[in-house]
């Protein structure tokens, strides 16, 4: 029991704190850099929408003043059969080069994607979300690191706020995440590109599988490819956290659902006599990240049956003791402002939606059909100037 317990504990330690701190070091000793240098490819930026008439407007006036050659860049609206006015708002910039992609029915963000896809003529596309936005240099920022040929996406990196433009609790996963993504880069490729920006060589979108989360689906293309993926600092996206514990809980388990779909159809990729170092990296960050739920309950059963065990006695009064707390601590208002609570719930909140999404997965649930999180509106800020 002792040891099953101290295993399982271990490798969710590992993929949480253990693997960034290899990556670290490994970089310490060789890091792969970029050779980016200004260069202004043809860009296509495909606006993922359904149903988003209250932002529409606003992100494609930000995408419109953005400092970027306007010969060099396509503007796509990509509408998942929108039916609450988005179409009508898109179709008022078509005399500025904004063009609607319209799905005829709903089957989904990627299959969308994939119609404005077929029709973008840019070298490089940019897949964004009407919800982020993104600051004025942040194109030229993405296609300087396209001139090093080793690369073949780069993603944005997320900046997450409250209504009033304030970083939120959420917002310390998020730092984290990004400190993982910078790491992955140093070191070779990331395994997941930010699903709210990101940019890819249009001859690595051949195969768009629309029934996967593109933002994963386009980092294994890319490791495929012989491609490197990495992540861009100065280039951000900023959107707004979901109001809510229960609508965050709902999004987190179909992102999950996803992930996990992507993850078991690809799984050659971890075979590391193939894929040597983004093997090492995608059973890290992707497989272990997802089983963690798994493995936390393996932890908790051993150490509650092992009665005999002084230690695992005391260690398993401490895990009911974290799990009170994260669930207490989300539905007590007067608890919200500890840092230290905030970062307990939303932990686990995670585990609790990652063990949902394995539930559907086990049942044979898919994820296609897509409902944008109704995220509040940030405070007023203009468009980015030139």
């Amino acid at each position: 029991m002792r040891a099953l317990f101290f295993v399982s504990l271990g490798l969710v330690v590992y993929t949480y704190v253990g693997y960034p701190l290899v990556l670290w070091v490994l970089t310490l000793l060789r890091s792969h850099d970029v050779r980016p240098r200004p260069i202004e490819p043809s860009v296509s930026v495909v606006i993922a929408a359904r149903n988003e008439a209250d932002k529409i407007r606003r992100k494609i006036e930000h995408t419109l003043a953005l400092d970027y050659p306007r010969e060099r860049l396509e503007i796509l609206v990509a509408s998942d059969a929108s039916d609450d006015g988005t179409d009508d708002i898109v179709n008022e910039f078509a005399g500025r080069g904004v063009r609607l992609v319209r799905a005829p029915q709903r089957k989904g963000k990627e299959h969308a994607q994939g119609l404005a896809l077929a029709a973008a003529g840019g070298e490089i596309v940019v897949f964004t979300d009407a919800a982020t936005l993104l600051e004025a240099p942040a194109l030229r920022t993405l296609m300087r690191n396209f001139a090093d040929p080793s690369i073949g996406a780069v993603s944005t990196e997320d900046q997450l706020v409250d209504a009033a433009g304030n970083p939120t609790g959420e917002g310390l996963y998020v730092r984290y995440e990004m400190w993982v993504r910078r790491l992955e880069s140093r070191f070779h490729s990331l395994v997941g590109l930010s699903g709210s920006c990101f940019a890819i060589r249009k001859a690595l979108c051949s195969s768009w599988p629309s029934t996967l989360a593109s933002d994963f689906m386009s980092a294994l293309h890319v490791a495929r490819g012989g491609y490197r993926a990495i992540t861009e600092p100065a280039a951000r996206g900023r959107f707004v956290a979901v109001g809510s514990s229960q609508a965050e809980m709902r999004r987190k388990t179909r992102t999950f659902l996803r992930g996990i779909t992507v993850l078991m159809a690809n799984a050659d990729l971890m075979n590391p006599l193939r894929h040597g170092r983004f093997a090492f990296q995608l059973a890290s960050h992707k497989l272990l990240r997802f089983a963690a739920p798994l493995l936390l309950v393996v932890a908790l059963g051993t150490s509650a049956l092992a009665w005999n065990d002084r230690l695992l006695q005391v260690l398993f009064g401490g895990q009911v003791a974290f799990y009170a707390l994260g669930v207490v601590g989300g539905r007590l208002p007067a608890l919200h402002g500890n840092a230290l609570v905030r970062t307990v719930h939303f932990f686990t909140m995670v585990q609790c939606a990652m063990l949902m999404a394995w539930g559907r997965y086990a049942l044979g649930h898919q994820q296609t059909t897509w409902e944008p999180s109704k995220r509040s509106e940030t405070a007023p800020a203009a468009p980015p100037a030139h």
